[in-house]
């Protein structure tokens, strides 16, 4: 087709619109054609969409199972984005963390982790940049191509400090998609507040007739912000030597996730999430969950810290860190379940670590958690020991 045709064509379009707009607005009786565009049926999709569910479920499995570890496993997120059929059979195939162990997905991040064996995770502090950098893995690699999970920023204000944690080692912007949640700190970095972003069509389906003036809200506060926890750190007012003390209140977990089973504390989350029921009858989820103590469902977990043991020859308070942690640090330390003896729990659960964290190298640390805490709560609860603590030390 020649440059002219081409020109003598566009120039007919353009004369046929001119004329559809005159008629159109020359009289307000005159009614408009129909200008809708096709359904969306109509519109041609990928040859991959129309793979039959069979086959698509067979290859997004095969390539679950086989890319285990990152940045292979970028492939079954590469899976998930082709399209709206291969992201559902992709969601349906990959399971949480607390199943299969393995972190996928961003939402992962805010997912308890497994119960068996703990997600072994590493720290990098830049004291330059003020920030930490969560990767996944045993330690850092040789490559230094490891799985970025989260990051945080320190911000010192007059009286607090905030650690803002994103998604992105390079946008820290609260208005960003990439922000997740932040941990404030008091005047004398005794205290914390984990705060967890919650997206705005969570916020309204939650209370949707409520509304908020801006002026209620808490300064440099976003106000569809929730409260996931609260860490304490004892005061050493007699300049004692030995490690530090805490306290974590995790207000989002209840204190049944570690005595009840499984199979409870999962119907204790349907029977929240189910809708009331109708008045003199009992739902399915009522009659399936057995009978805790409202008490226990209602009290939140607190973590503590596991008692270390003084070693004569070495001098210093040891933990045995499975080789996890080599360095000696007054930041190291084990959480376990502040659990009341005169609750019937397993013993092992008194004794079980649910979070470790310590010193390997220079500006580097392992972190390791597992269920019923996921990697935000875990990587707020340990960047708090970064911030000085002159009210702590001995």
């Amino acid at each position: 087709m020649s440059l002219k045709s081409i020109l003598r064509d566009l120039k007919e379009v353009r004369d046929g619109l001119g004329g559809i707009s005159k008629r159109s607005w020359s009289k307000s009786s005159h009614i408009a054609p129909d200008q809708t565009t096709p359904p969306l049926e109509n519109i041609p999709q990928s040859p991959w969409a129309s793979l039959p569910p069979e086959l698509l479920h067979d290859i997004i499995r095969r390539v679950e199972e086989s890319e285990t570890s990152w940045p292979a496993r970028a492939a079954v997120v590469s899976c998930a984005s082709v399209c709206k059929s291969w992201r559902g059979i992709t969601m349906e195939i990959v399971k949480i963390p607390e199943q299969c162990g393995k972190l996928t997905f961003p939402i992962s991040l805010k997912q308890p982790g497994p119960r068996d064996s703990p997600i072994q995770c590493f720290i990098k502090r830049n004291r330059t940049t003020a920030t930490y950098i969560l990767y996944y893995g045993l330690m850092p690699s040789e490559t230094e191509n490891d799985k970025l999970l989260l990051a945080a920023r320190r911000i010192r204000r007059a009286t607090c400090t905030d650690f803002i944690i994103s998604l992105s080692a390079k946008n820290f912007s609260r208005s960003s998609s990439t922000y997740v949640g932040k941990l404030r700190s008091g005047f004398l970095g005794t205290k914390f507040t984990i705060y967890d972003n919650q997206t705005a069509s969570s916020t309204t389906q939650a209370q949707p007739n409520r509304r908020l003036h801006p002026k209620q809200a808490a300064p440099k506060l976003p106000a569809n912000s929730s409260t996931v926890g609260n860490i304490t750190y004892e005061l050493n007012v007699l300049r004692t030597r030995g490690p530090r003390r805490m306290h974590c209140a995790m207000d989002s977990i209840p204190l049944s996730s570690v005595i009840a089973e499984p199979s409870v504390v999962q119907g204790i989350k349907e029977e929240v999430s189910s809708s009331p029921s109708p008045k003199g009858k009992t739902s399915a989820t009522d009659r399936e969950v057995p009978d805790i103590s409202p008490s226990l469902r209602d009290q939140p977990l607190v973590l503590k810290n596991k008692s270390p043991r003084w070693h004569e020859q070495l001098q210093c308070w040891c933990l045995n860190f499975k080789g996890r942690v080599t360095v000696a640090s007054v930041k190291n330390f084990q959480l376990v379940a502040d659990i009341d003896t005169s609750l019937e729990a397993p013993p092992e659960e008194h004794e079980r670590v649910i979070l470790q964290f310590g010193k390997i190298g220079k500006d580097i640390f392992t972190m390791d958690y597992r269920y019923p805490l996921s990697a935000f709560q875990a990587f707020a609860i340990c960047i708090s020991s970064f911030d000085t603590k002159p009210a702590c030390e001995g």
